[in-house]
């Protein structure tokens, strides 16, 4: 019997890697969510998958969890996620240090084989050049989230060259899909649009990003999972068609055939990088096939 610990497990991402993993032979599935915002009603109800209620960031938390379960591999998920929700709350950010520290001292104490890392595009800072590539991390970003992504990328770094605890890290670009909350940009433009209501956007709208489907993210990490591609490595997960927000409401605007208006708001002081798309050289070969458009994406989320 394989044991796979999940932090984050009732999220967007970690609630759908979850049901897949599940379906793996001799496999269980153990979820650790605060539910802070993550939600119950997400988590898959399968007899091999066990939920509990804990904050990776508080030890005595996470070690009955070891002590109860013999894990043989981590997905750390769990992270305070949403620019506007990590700028207002910074401390809390910063504090998910906490969790990074439990959950490698936890695997490499009980022979857990490899951990997987949720970092971020938001490592790249400003890019200095696009796409963004995993050999290049400026760190020319002064934002928390960003700083404590970098910082547990190199705590996974260190743990390795020090204890031999295998690693991969997944920088995850923008991920949609029908388990995310509303205050993301896709379905809260989709909601919008939907109900024929504005889409608001700041600034120009002409800052860009690129969208990767939920599938094409749970498919690229479960694979690396499965074929050990990339162990004590970095890769990029994310789509590589570049778009502005602008775009994007116009597209999701026609695709819903909405007659919303589109509204420019001010623009953000901070945490509003003008240019984000991944060199997604690597996912692709670890995807092995053709990514979803982001039409194909949104009528699946519908």
């Amino acid at each position: 019997m394989i044991t796979i610990l999940i932090t984050g497990g009732a999220g967007n991402i970690g609630s759908s890697l979850a049901y897949t993993l599940a379906q793996e032979p001799d496999t269980q599935i153990v979820i650790v969510d605060n539910l802070l915002t993550g939600k119950i009603e997400h988590i898959p109800q399968l007899a091999n998958i066990h939920f509990i209620n804990a904050d990776v960031n508080n030890y005595k938390d996470m070690l009955p969890v070891f002590g109860r379960f013999d894990i043989n591999y981590v997905f750390h998920l769990a992270a305070v996620v949403g620019v506007k929700r990590t700028l207002e709350n910074p401390i809390a950010v910063l504090h998910d240090i906490e969790g990074i520290k439990h959950i490698l001292c936890l695997s490499k104490n009980s022979g857990v084989k490899r951990v997987f890392y949720s970092s971020s595009s938001e490592v790249y800072g400003e890019p200095f050049e696009v796409p963004q590539n995993e050999n290049t991390t400026p760190l020319n970003s002064r934002l928390p989230y960003a700083i404590v992504k970098n910082v547990g990328e190199s705590f996974f770094k260190a743990y390795q060259q020090q204890y031999g605890l295998d690693y991969t890290v997944f920088r995850f670009f923008n991920t949609y899909g029908p388990h995310q909350s509303d205050d993301f940009v896709v379905p809260q433009f989709l909601h919008a649009a939907k109900h024929n209501k504005p889409i608001t956007l700041y600034g120009d709208g002409l800052q860009t990003r690129s969208f990767c489907y939920i599938q094409d993210n749970i498919d690229t990490c479960v694979n690396a999972y499965k074929h050990d591609l990339y162990v004590n490595d970095v890769l990029n997960v994310g789509n590589d068609k570049e778009i502005t927000i602008l775009e994007l409401a116009q597209r999701i605007r026609a695709f819903a055939n909405s007659e919303s208006e589109i509204i420019h708001l001010p623009a953000l002081l901070e945490g509003d990088m003008k240019r984000r798309c991944p060199d997604i050289t690597k996912m692709k070969k670890v995807l092995a096939r053709e990514l979803i458009t982001l039409e194909e994406g949104l009528a699946m989320m519908v």
